[in-house]
Order: structure tokens, then C-alpha cells, then sequence
């Protein structure tokens, strides 16, 4: 399985939130600190919220919460509903397949049962449980006004 980079952003975005818990955080500074476009970022927030993994608040004192706890968010929910068109291989796609051994190819039970295992272990990580007890990933979801330089 291949992590799309969009399934990427949204997994630091919920990271940096989960390491910033009980402030709201801004789509700049994550942008900053995590070296990704404003723009891209938009989407991938909008997208989380619409999910209901983030919580979004306007205005000029704005920014964005976990919408759950960090131990309620599984990575698998996550990977599974924001990659929701990515397909293991073409023979999945009810469209724009091309593949003339789709009705006799035994590889897409094998492809589908792999892509199932992939996200069943998935499921058992948490999001408190990727960043628990990683002090230099922690450090790396400070923002950047905060981090001292040597």
C-alpha cells in the first residue's frame, strides 16, 4: 500500500493538533512547521473537518482542535476515509479499467485481502498511541516561534 501525500498532510495535521492540544492552532503555523502549502493545507483541513476529526473555529482568534480525543482517533479511520479513492490496483476501479484479465486474474482477492490486513493493523494505533512518549516528535510539532535555536 502507498500513503498518497494528501493521506500525509492529514496525518501531521491531526499529529501537530494532537501535540498542541488545548490551543487552537493556525493552518500558517502548521504550513511552517511542517513545510507544506497553505493552499494543500486548506483542503486536506477542510476535508478533516468535514470528516469530523477536526473542528474548525472562524474569525480573527481562529484555528483548528482535534474534534475527538487523540486515543479515539484511529490512524486506519483516518488512512481509510481520507484515501477513499485510492485503489490498491486498476482492476478495483469500476471505471477506466483497462485490465483484459480483470474476470480471471485471482491476484485481486490476494491485492484486496493485503490492502484489508494493511488497514486492520492500522486500526489498532491511536493517535495518542504514534505520538506517546516520542519527545523529539513532540518537539517537532512546536510551533515555530517557540523553538530555540543552538
Amino acid at each position: 500500500m502507498r500513503i498518497t501525500k494528501r493521506t500525509s498532510i492529514a496525518i501531521r495535521v491531526l499529529m501537530y493538533c494532537s501535540a498542541n492540544q488545548g490551543r487552537l492552532v493556525t493552518k500558517s503555523e502548521i504550513a511552517k512547521r511542517c513545510d507544506i502549502s497553505e493552499s494543500h493545507l486548506a483542503q486536506v483541513i477542510n476535508q478533516l473537518a468535514q470528516l469530523e476529526f477536526l473542528t474548525t473555529h472562524r474569525g480573527r482568534n481562529g484555528g483548528i482542535t482535534l474534534a475527538h480525543p487523540a486515543q479515539d482517533i484511529s490512524i486506519g479511520r483516518v488512512i481509510r476515509q481520507v484515501e477513499v479513492s485510492a485503489l490498491p490496483a486498476e482492476c478495483f476501479a469500476d471505471a477506466d479499467n483497462s485490465c483484459s484479465l480483470v474476470n480471471i486474474c485471482s491476484l485481486k482477492t490476494a491485492l484486496a485481502d493485503a490492502a484489508e490486513a494493511f488497514y486492520a493493523h492500522l486500526d489498532k494505533i491511536t493517535l495518542k498511541a504514534a505520538m506517546c512518549d516520542n519527545a523529539a516528535l513532540a518537539a517537532a510539532f512546536l510551533p515555530v516561534e517557540c523553538v530555540i535555536e543552538a
